[in-house]
């Protein structure tokens, strides 16, 4: 029998004790996967090379106030901006307000929006037919599978923001790099219908020349509108999402705390399981010392086998969070984390992390044992 194959057979000798052990692991290393998820897709993940270049321009007080409607045009002069649309927040239902039924819906202007969001990809002739139609709104190809739409269908919204309930017909299907189930229509319906709308925008969306003019242009657009009575909040728009996280609180701290009780907690329970399972065999290690086992190889013998145990449940951890995500994202409120993604590195250093905890939790009773003597080990009950 191999050394490896003889850490296998005794790390599941006690199969009831180790299964408890991997999906205790397992759950912790799950909600540790979760948590770096979360901290690399609010501060390390940049976004697209798009989203990179990309602003968002609102009201300083608040995202309810809106702004006026000729701030565009003195936005698209400002030095390094490309394009500017409107982009007002609808908040209609679709059918009913079960949660299941919930997507965000945007007014926006059809002619300049391929320019700010070129990544969203929709054939050239369904795009120049929303250009045309007043009342033609673009849905994302998730909804359209998932409700059945097709394009010329026909959908309602009712209003609950706006006292209007739009009669929108799909005129286009588009593909986004991830996960947007959402849908835009021309926001001239609205302002037409909802008097107090017409010049206004929830914000604005600009496309810069390059990612290194987007803090020279949020600077200089807000000291633009600074003395005006709707001053701006411009921000890059990975900012602009983070803002509605900052909104929770100190979220980084929150995660590097979970992170570390996690990782503890592991710990502990590796450390008691192998303690236990250790000293049930004391008698064991006196009789492989016997047989002619150094020391050292009976120590990598349980080191190994707590790896093993604590890889296993790191394995069972991530797949279980990338499933979890799966399934989140797939949810009515699944576009807050549209761009998570458990990346390979996240995946690695979870298994690190297992693997170190394995490692450290049977380091001190795998010494101890590796030093019982013999005949001390023979005589030994227990």
């Amino acid at each position: 029998m191999t050394l490896s194959r003889f850490v296998t057979k005794n790390a599941l000798r006690n199969k009831r004790r180790s299964i408890l052990t991997i999906a205790s692991i397992g759950v912790s290393l799950l909600l540790l996967t979760f948590m770096m998820t979360l901290w690399h897709g609010f501060y390390i993940d940049k976004g697209s090379a798009e989203s990179t270049r990309r602003l968002i321009a609102r009201h300083r007080v608040s995202l309810t106030n809106f702004l006026p409607g000729f701030y565009r045009e003195k936005i698209r002069a400002v030095p390094g901006v490309v394009a500017v649309v409107p982009l007002s927040w609808f908040g209609g239902l679709y059918k009913d307000n079960k949660p299941e039924n919930f997507f965000p819906q945007f007014a926006t202007d059809p002619d300049e929006f391929p320019k700010v969001y070129p990544e969203m990809q929709i054939p050239a002739d369904q795009l120049a037919a929303w250009q045309r139609d007043r009342a033609g709104v673009i849905v994302n190809d998730e909804l359209a599978q998932k409700y059945g739409w097709r394009v010329g269908d026909r959908i309602v919204l009712l209003g609950t923001i706006y006292p209007v309930n739009p009669e929108l017909t799909i005129r286009g299907i588009f593909h986004g790099p991830t996960t947007n189930k959402t849908v835009y229509f021309n926001a001239k319906y609205v302002e037409e219908a909802v008097s107090w709308f017409k010049g206004q925008a929830g914000t604005f969306s600009i496309m810069s020349g390059s990612s290194d003019d987007v803090a020279k242009i949020a600077s200089t657009i807000d000291d633009m509108f600074r003395n005006s009575p709707q001053p701006t909040k411009t921000e890059s728009e990975k900012a602009f999402g983070l803002s509605f996280v900052n909104m929770l609180g100190n979220v980084k701290a929150f995660i590097l705390s979970i992170c570390m009780a996690v990782v503890f907690t592991t710990l502990l329970v590796s450390a008691n399981t192998m303690a236990m399972s250790i000293r049930e065999r004391t008698r064991e290690v006196a009789l492989l010392k016997s047989l002619g086992f150094e020391r050292q190889t009976i120590l990598g013998l349980f080191v190994g086998e707590a790896m093993s145990l604590s890889i296993a449940g790191g394995l069972f951890g991530c797949g279980f969070a990338w499933l979890l995500l799966t399934i989140i994202k797939q949810s009515p409120m699944g576009f807050f984390l549209a761009q998570m993604q458990v990346t390979p590195g996240t995946l690695v250093v979870a298994l690190v992390v297992a693997a170190l905890v394995g490692f450290f939790s049977s380091l001190v009773p795998s010494y101890h044992a590796s030093r019982v003597e013999i005949v001390e080990g023979l005589r030994h009950i227990g």
